[in-house]
């Protein structure tokens, strides 16, 4: 267990199981305390991945989602807290697998009903890993001024009525969530508040015990006293009563254990936690509440009695010297969400756009943070802004000349083909430029052009899993299914497509791998034995060697790869480049004033 400070201003978190209110909740807790990053680094939702907007004060934030908490805790190494409100189902072993990993310094599980041999496997292997464990079944844990777990200590009104925006003098801790409200706000009434406090949960086995906090507390030089709220049910005030007649607590306890009502009921209550439930004389909340007294904390004689034992504490250590009153200080205004202004006259209204690649506030445009005058400047060409708008990062020199020269060879390939010859068709029907284009660009497909991905996508998977040219392409016909990036209907084995060559001898001489080229080149060598025309083809020859420059430049993971490949980026480099000459047919039509086009009868089969 850990046995000083849990929390500071610049501990960040990692939720898991996606709720809106609760992050939120957290969210507008930073902006009142005037922190500067938010707590929450990261959210977990198994199998979904992307953004998540939520508000940083009047500022919209795009927060990471994660598919797995290996993936998150990799992206957010700094992120040493995990909030779990993951069902009692799945609570359990979603917190081991948290609390495996390196990063993970504190769990806080929010689930009741999780079952007790679960719990006692998690406490076990945490306090062997001097890890900590807050609940299962609480509402978590606050640092005044600092950071909170989820929906603790309620409202944000609630909060600052309890003045829980700036640190106090005071440490609490309670195994009730919904009495830790109640004791925030007791607290600050009559002491200059909390500096930090735990809700250890009501379950029979706590993940952390009141004496593990009460311990912590008194190793904080900022904490003054601390204040109790036990229950009846268990024996663990009981582990507080030994490390207080030990002399392991120096600093003024103030508690109390509810229940003592339990004695009014002629058989045995069960109350509302799951460990509310007193087994014997020792568990009643009178024999607690007695021994703790006996030990040396102050114990008033009634829960109402509480909060003047808790003034009467502090006033004592004002007196002494011990304690200087906090000064007070006006936390800033939180914006109001959209319902609520509406009624008010207040509005913040989310955005509908995220956007990542460029940034068109300020003073000049910039490619995913590069300004533009930089990008001038520094004498990039097309291919280094195509790295940054759709790489996200200034790629090589021999990448985004590469990409330059795919752009110049696959930018025309004259009017017959099915593209161009529909651009003509409806330029000559006196279309505009861009209905043109498009008419051109929709025949971008399988069987034309659009092969450059399924291409980079099988020859990827069958180099990957070390199939032999042989056994790729005989796999793919008992499937039924053509090689992309192989064959052409002019092309032959005897006269080869001068672009592909051109491709090739660039990378041979700038990539410094060109593995799953050459690997393409000897599936062409296969196929060429079976027919003349099943030749390397311009997308074969670009889709393998965008997966050179994907894996040889080092730039890009192996998750990014495929991304990439699935998204369909290098067809985009296709539409791009294609896109230049079907704009040149356009214009060729629209400066020659070619009639409309009327396909000739002779080149029609008329048939039955």
């Amino acid at each position: 267990m850990a046995t000083g400070q849990l929390f500071s201003r610049t501990t960040q978190a990692l939720f898991y199981n996606y709720k809106q209110l609760p992050i939120q909740r957290m969210l507008d807790f930073d902006f009142l305390c005037g922190r500067e990053t938010p707590s929450v680094a990261g959210i977990i939702n198994p199998g979904a991945e992307g953004f998540q907007k939520l508000f940083f004060g009047q500022e919209e934030i795009a927060i990471p989602v994660h598919s797995t908490i290996e993936a998150a805790c990799a992206a957010h190494p700094t992120a040493d807290v995990f909030i779990n409100f993951a069902s009692f189902r799945s609570a359990a072993a979603s917190s081991m697998s948290a609390l495996k990993q390196p990063t993970i310094r504190v769990v806080a599980i929010i689930a009741e009903g999780v079952p007790e041999s679960d719990t006692k496997q998690l406490i076990a292997y945490a306090r062997s890993n001097n890890k900590v464990v807050i609940g299962p079944a609480t509402v978590g844990g606050i640092q005044a001024g600092a950071f909170k777990i989820g929906d603790t200590a309620g409202t944000i009104d609630n909060i600052v009525q309890c003045k829980l925006y700036r640190p106090g003098s005071v440490g609490f801790v309670s195994k009730s969530g919904g009495m830790s409200n109640e004791m925030y706000n007791t607290i600050a009434r009559v002491t200059d508040g909390i500096y930090e406090g735990i809700a250890i949960g009501g379950d029979v086995f706590p993940g952390s015990t009141l004496s593990d906090h009460i311990l912590r507390f008194n190793n904080i030089p900022q904490v003054k006293m601390m204040v109790v709220l036990g229950e009846l049910g268990g024996r663990d005030e009981y582990s507080l009563v030994e490390a207080l007649k030990q002399g392991k607590v120096n600093k003024p306890v103030v508690a109390w254990v509810s229940g003592t009502c339990a004695r009014l009921f002629k058989s045995e209550v069960q109350f509302g936690h799951a460990g509310a439930k007193s087994g014997g004389e020792m568990e009643s909340a009178q024999a607690k509440n007695q021994a703790l007294k006996e030990a040396g904390a102050v114990v008033p004689t009634s829960y109402e009695a509480f909060e003047a034992a808790i003034k009467e504490t502090f006033d004592k250590l004002v007196e002494e010297g011990k304690i200087t009153p906090i000064k007070e200080v006006k936390p800033p205004q939180i914006p109001e969400d959209l319902n609520s202004a509406i009624k008010s006259g207040k509005v913040r209204a989310p955005t509908h756009i995220i956007s990542t690649i460029s940034d068109d506030r300020g003073e000049e445009p910039c490619y995913a943070g590069v300004p533009m005058s930089s990008i001038v400047e520094q004498g990039f060409g097309v291919g280094d802004v195509i790295s940054l708008l759709w790489f996200k990062r200034s790629l090589p020199r021999y990448c985004t000349k590469f990409i330059e020269i795919c752009v110049m060879l696959c930018a025309d390939h004259g009017p017959c083909v099915s593209g161009a010859h529909n651009t003509i068709v409806t330029a000559r029907a006196g279309k505009d430029l861009v209905s043109s284009l498009v008419s051109g660009l929709l025949t971008i497909g399988p069987r034309f052009g659009g092969a450059i991905d399924d291409a980079a996508r099988y020859f990827k998977d069958a180099y990957d899993r070390g199939l032999t040219p042989y056994e790729f392409v005989e796999s793919m016909k008992k499937k039924g299914i053509r090689v992309p990036g192989i064959g052409h209907r002019i092309k032959r084995g005897d006269n080869r497509d001068k672009r592909v060559e051109l491709l090739q001898l660039f990378a041979r001489t700038n990539f410094p791998s060109v593995k799953y080229m050459e690997y393409a080149v000897q599936v062409e060598t296969y196929t060429l034995s079976k027919a003349n025309n099943l030749v390397l083809n311009v997308d074969g020859a670009i889709g393998s060697l965008f997966l050179d420059l994907l894996a040889g430049s080092g730039m890009f993971t192996k998750q990014e790869i495929d991304e990439i490949v699935e998204i369909g980026y290098l067809n985009g480099l296709f539409v791009l480049a294609r896109s230049i000459g079907l704009i040149g047919h356009t214009f060729d039509q629209k400066r020659l004033k070619q009639p409309l086009y009327r396909h000739p009868w002779e080149d029609v089969l008329y048939t039955k």
